[in-house]
């Protein structure tokens, strides 16, 4: 089975996120329906180090879960076939479960493995875990959905 990868330039086909929100720098490998690996390095010169924590750099716990939001909706789309277009937008729905187990700093490479678990009825529901260095970080079940910007100015 050969490896299918993304750099960042194909990344950004994907996600309209852009510094300093875009969290993912590359896909290590995906299947259509199933999973895909991502990562992130985390970076000092990341924005919410300024003020999480100035003495002792922490990645926040919410931007570990947008990491891994971001991850499931490049799966989505590339399970869908599709890249999305200026209208499309992701909504992240909820998390279930989520725990932190030991924090991400700088020089960390977050390491992001997502699965589908179920589509139904346009929600998405995954299971996603990052690890750092093989050693678990985060993890909880994620659920979205996507809409586009006509379909928000009706309501």
């Amino acid at each position: 089975m050969t490896t299918k990868s993304l750099d960042i330039t194909q990344i950004k086909e994907y996600l309209p996120h852009r510094y300093p929100f875009l969290l993912v720098d590359r896909v290590l490998d995906w299947e259509s329906g199933k999973r895909i690996t991502a990562i992130k390095n985390v970076t000092v010169n990341e924005e919410f180090f300024n003020g999480h924590f100035p003495n002792k750099p922490v990645m926040p716990g919410v931007m570990m879960i947008e990491a891994l939001a971001q991850t499931a909706a490049i799966l989505s789309f590339l399970t869908m076939d599709v890249k999305p277009d200026e209208k499309t937008v992701v909504f992240f729905l909820g998390i279930d479960g989520a725990r932190f187990k030991r924090p991400v700093g700088p020089g960390d490479q977050l390491k992001m493995d997502v699965e589908i678990i179920k589509v139904a009825r346009g929600i998405w529901k995954y299971a996603a875990k990052g690890t750092v260095d093989g050693q678990l970080v985060v993890e909880g079940e994620l659920m979205c959905t996507m809409r586009t910007t006509d379909e928000l100015a009706e309501k």
